[in-house]
C-alpha cells in the first residue's frame, strides 16, 4: 500500500551539474544545519545552481524582528519559517512576491496567492523521546502524561512566544484539549501545570540536546525524531500524542528589495523543484508538492491511521492568535 502525503520523490541523489556554475553569495535567515538537514540543502543548492547560503541559526521569531529591523537595508534574500510567521511578513511588507517553478502544484491554503509565502514542506507535533535517557520510566503516549511526577525534569519544548516550533506545540496542546484558535485557556491551563514539573524551555532547536539525553522528552516535529531514531546510535521514538496534534507547514519567501534577488530566486526554484523537493524526503519531511511516497519511504514513519490524529488548522488565523497568545504565556506562566 502506497501512503499519500504532500511530496515530490523524483530523486534522491543529488548530482553535480555538468557545466561549471559561477559560485554566487546570497543569504538565508532561519537555515540552520541542525533543523530539518538544511546541511544537506545548503550543500546541495552550492552544488547544482552555485549559490552559496551560510548556516543561520535564528528561530522564526528572531528571523521576523530581524527582518523588521533592516527593512530599510535588507540582509537577507530569502527567509525561512514557521507558517504563522510566514503570513505575518507578507502582511508586513517584508517580503515581495515571487512564485517558483512548482508553485501552481502546492495546495490552496498553504501559499499567498500573490506568492508572498508557500510552503515547502510539512511536519507534525508530537514528542522526540530519548528512551535511553527516561531512567525506566515509560515512554509517555499522552500530552496528559508528561505531568506526572516521573517525568519531573526531563520534558523539553521550545519557548512558544518566540520560537515557532514552540508556538505549534502550544496550539497542538489547545486543540486537543478542547481549545480552539479563540480560546487558548487549556494550553495556558496545561503549561501552568507543567511547568510544576520542571521543564526545559529553550529559544533554539535541540536536536543534539535530545540526542545526549540532556533532555529526554521534547515536544518537536516528527521529522527531527526519526533523524534520530534512524540516524542516531540511541534508542529513540517519535509519539504522536493520544489526544492528537497538528500537522504545520513551513514555509519561505524572497526578502523585500533583498541585495541579491536573482540568486534568492534560484533558491526558491530549486527548493520547489524535484530535486530539492526530493531532499526533504530524505530528512523525513513531508514535502509541499502533492505525490504518493512508495512503501519503502512510508514504512520509516508512524502509520496513517497514527496520522489521521494530526489535523489541519486555519493558518491565517493561527497566525492571528499567535501574539495574544504568547503575551498570555509570558505573564500567566513564565
Amino acid at each position: 500500500m502506497k501512503h499519500t502525503i504532500f511530496a515530490a520523490l523524483v530523486a534522491t541523489t543529488v548530482t553535480l551539474p555538468t557545466t561549471t556554475v559561477m559560485a554566487e553569495d546570497a543569504v538565508c535567515y532561519n537555515c540552520p544545519p541542525e533543523w530539518a538537514d538544511w546541511a544537506s540543502m545548503l550543500t546541495a543548492i552550492e552544488k547544482e545552481i552555485g549559490v552559496k547560503l551560510p548556516h543561520d541559526n535564528k528561530n522564526s521569531g528572531q528571523t521576523f524582528a530581524q527582518l523588521v529591523a533592516e527593512k530599510a537595508s535588507p540582509v537577507a534574500d530569502v527567509a525561512y519559517y514557521g507558517v504563522t510567521t510566514g503570513i505575518k511578513a507578507g502582511n508586513e511588507g517584508l517580503v515581495e512576491a515571487y512564485k517558483p517553478s512548482g508553485f501552481e502544484d502546492i495546495p490552496d491554503g498553504l501559499k499567498d496567492p500573490e506568492g508572498k509565502w508557500f510552503a515547502v514542506h510539512y511536519g507534525t507535533i508530537g514528542f522526540f523521546v530519548n528512551v535511553d535517557a527516561l531512567g525506566g520510566a515509560p515512554v509517555p503516549q499522552c500530552f496528559a502524561d508528561l505531568t506526572n511526577p516521573e517525568y519531573k525534569g526531563m520534558v523539553g519544548y521550545l519557548d512558544p512566544s518566540s520560537a515557532f516550533v514552540g508556538y505549534a506545540g502550544a496550539v497542538a496542546v489547545n486543540l486537543s484539549m478542547g481549545g480552539d484558535l479563540t480560546n487558548f485557556d487549556p494550553a495556558i491551563k496545561y503549561f501552568s501545570e507543567l511547568a510544576e514539573n520542571s521543564p526545559i524551555v529553550p529559544k533554539q532547536t535541540s536536536f543534539a540536546r535530545v540526542v545526549s539525553g540532556e533532555i529526554p522528552i521534547l515536544f518537536d516535529y516528527d521529522f527531527n525524531a526519526y533523524r534520530g531514531k534512524y540516524e542516531e546510535s540511541g534508542n529513540f521514538e517519535f509519539v504522536l500524542p493520544c489526544e492528537g496534534s497538528v500537522r504545520v507547514p513551513y514555509v519561505m519567501g524572497l526578502v523585500a528589495n533583498a541585495p541579491n534577488p536573482e540568486a534568492g530566486k534560484k533558491v526558491l526554484d530549486f527548493i520547489l523543484s524535484d530535486k530539492g523537493q526530493a531532499i526533504w524526503t530524505n530528512a523525513y519531511l513531508q514535502p509541499s508538492r502533492p505525490v504518493e511516497l512508495p512503501d519503502d519511504v512510508a514504512a520509516k514513519f508512524l502509520p496513517a491511521s497514527d496520522y489521521e490524529r494530526a489535523k489541519a488548522v486555519d493558518y491565517a488565523e493561527m497566525e492571528r492568535a499567535q501574539s495574544a497568545f504568547s503575551e498570555r504565556y509570558l505573564s500567566e506562566v513564565k
